[in-house]
């Protein structure tokens, strides 16, 4: 039976198989949680808060996806695979996926508006993030990844 994330592989599709590399996802992973406790520092601007934790839960995603042996076409797949990398649902790409919308209006239009309950959310959505990757770094004691 073929995987949800097999079926988006294809010529102009989002994923493209790709061996996994250990020295890649811990370097992933290592980034999106040094990212993480700088997003924290309250004496960070709230613009750099968001942009510290939007980039480090995208880190932590692509962690996830590489090591199931994918790579992205795009940043935004990522955030809607979550149900089958990290086993995470709605609430939690749901609310990344809108942050990638702030983000890229900020980004390519100029108009990043940022609020204190945008943050929160990303806030709340992200804290799962390094628990789920590192949860399932232990579960796959098969794949090249596994300590």
């Amino acid at each position: 039976m073929t995987s949800p994330l097999e079926n988006l592989c294809g010529p102009d599709r989002p994923l493209r198989k790709e061996a996994p590399d250990r020295k890649e996802f811990e370097g992933l992973k290592r980034s999106g949680l040094t990212r993480l406790k700088d997003a924290a520092r309250k004496e960070n601007s709230l613009e750099s808060r968001f942009d510290l934790g939007y980039n480090a839960a995208h880190s932590l995603c692509l962690a996830a996806l590489r090591r199931h042996g994918y790579r992205p076409a795009n940043r935004y797949i990522v955030f809607q695979i979550l149900p089958h990398t990290l086993g995470l649902g709605p609430e939690v790409w749901r609310v990344l996926a809108k942050c990638h919308e702030v983000r890229n209006l900020g980004e390519y239009e100029g108009d990043l508006n940022v609020n204190e309950r945008l943050l929160a959310d990303l806030i709340d959505a992200w804290a799962r993030l390094p628990r789920r990757t590192q949860a399932a770094r232990r579960s796959t004691r098969t794949s090249p990844l596994a300590a």
